[in-house]
C-alpha cells in the first residue's frame, strides 16, 4: 500500500532531479587532472601542465558568469600551455561575437603559448559561414592565442598539429602534418576526423571535443545521443589504430541547458616523457 509519505517522495523524485541536472551540474566544472606521455618530449618540458578547454558556446544559453569563474581557476593556476578544442560560441548573429570579445580577455592563456582549433558551430548556422569562423579567429589572435587551421606551430620544441572543423568541410590533411613527427601534438574538434584517412604515420595524441560527453548519461549505460558517427566516442581516453591515442574533453557549455552524470570539464594533463 502506498502511504503518503511514500507518494510525496515518489512526485519529489522527479523534480529534485530536474532541478539538478538544470540547476547545478551544467556549471559545476570538474577540474580532471592527467598524465600525458609525449615521445621524445624536450625535458624543458616535462612536468610542465597543459590545460584543455573545450565547447565553451558562449552565448545566450551559457551563462557568461559561469564561464569567467572557470577562466579566473584556470589562470590562478599559472598554465605552461592552453589548448582549445573549438566550439567557442553558439551563433545566433553578431550579438554572439560582441559576447565573445567582452569574455575574450578572460580565456586562460599559457605562459609557453595558447592554441586553438575551430567547431562547427564557430561556423555559424549550417556550419557554413566561414565569415564567422574568421571573426572568431580574429577574436583569439587579439588576445594572444594562435588559431590552428590546418597547420602546426612549434611550442618550446613541441609540435602541435590542429586540424580545421570536420563539419563545415574545412578539415585538410597534407603536407603541413609531415612535420609531426615526435614530440607532437594534434588538436581536432569532432574525434570522427581520427576515423578518416590522412594521418599517415602519426603516432601521437589527439586531443578532440565535441561531444559534450553526451551530456545526460544513464549510471552504468553509455549516453543515449551522441553527435558522431563513431558512438564509442563519448568522452575520455581511447586507443586508435596507428598507435595514435585519442582524448575527449566533455566541454564546458551546452546547447540545452541540461547534464546528467555527464560534469562539464576542464583537463589538466602534466606532460611527461613517454
Amino acid at each position: 500500500m502506498i502511504t503518503r509519505r511514500h507518494f510525496i517522495a515518489l512526485m519529489a523524485a522527479p523534480v529534485l532531479t530536474g532541478l539538478y541536472t538544470w540547476g547545478i551540474e551544467p556549471t559545476w566544472a570538474e577540474y580532471v587532472r592527467l598524465r600525458l606521455p609525449i615521445r621524445s618530449l624536450p625535458t624543458v618540458l616535462a612536468g610542465r601542465t597543459l590545460v584543455q578547454l573545450s565547447d565553451i558556446h558562449v552565448g545566450d544559453r551559457v551563462s557568461s558568469g559561469y564561464l569567467a569563474g572557470v577562466f579566473a581557476a584556470v589562470a590562478r593556476m599559472n598554465p605552461d600551455i592552453v589548448a582549445y578544442t573549438g566550439d567557442f560560441i553558439s551563433y545566433a548573429g553578431p550579438d554572439t561575437l560582441d559576447q565573445l570579445r567582452r569574455l575574450a580577455d578572460r580565456l586562460p592563456r599559457g605562459r609557453l603559448g595558447t592554441v586553438a582549433v575551430m567547431g562547427n558551430h564557430d561556423y555559424g548556422e549550417n556550419w557554413i559561414q566561414g565569415e564567422v569562423a574568421d571573426a572568431v579567429g580574429q577574436i583569439l589572435t587579439g588576445v594572444g592565442c594562435v588559431v590552428l587551421r590546418n597547420e602546426a606551430v612549434d611550442v618550446h620544441g613541441l609540435k602541435i598539429g590542429g586540424l580545421d572543423d570536420l563539419w563545415s568541410g574545412r578539415s585538410r590533411w597534407g603536407p603541413w602534418m609531415s612535420g609531426l613527427n615526435s614530440p607532437a601534438l594534434m588538436l581536432c574538434h569532432n574525434p570522427d576526423a581520427c576515423d578518416l584517412p590522412g594521418w599517415g604515420d602519426y603516432q601521437g595524441w589527439i586531443l578532440a571535443g565535441h561531444t559534450h560527453g553526451g551530456q545526460c548519461r544513464p549510471p552504468f549505460l553509455p549516453p543515449p545521443i551522441l553527435p558522431v558517427k563513431n558512438t564509442r566516442y563519448t568522452a575520455g581516453t581511447f586507443d586508435l589504430a596507428g598507435g595514435r591515442r585519442l582524448y575527449i574533453n566533455r566541454g564546458l557549455g551546452h546547447l540545452t541547458r541540461v547534464r546528467f552524470n555527464v560534469r562539464p570539464e576542464v583537463t589538466i594533463f602534466e606532460l611527461a616523457r613517454a
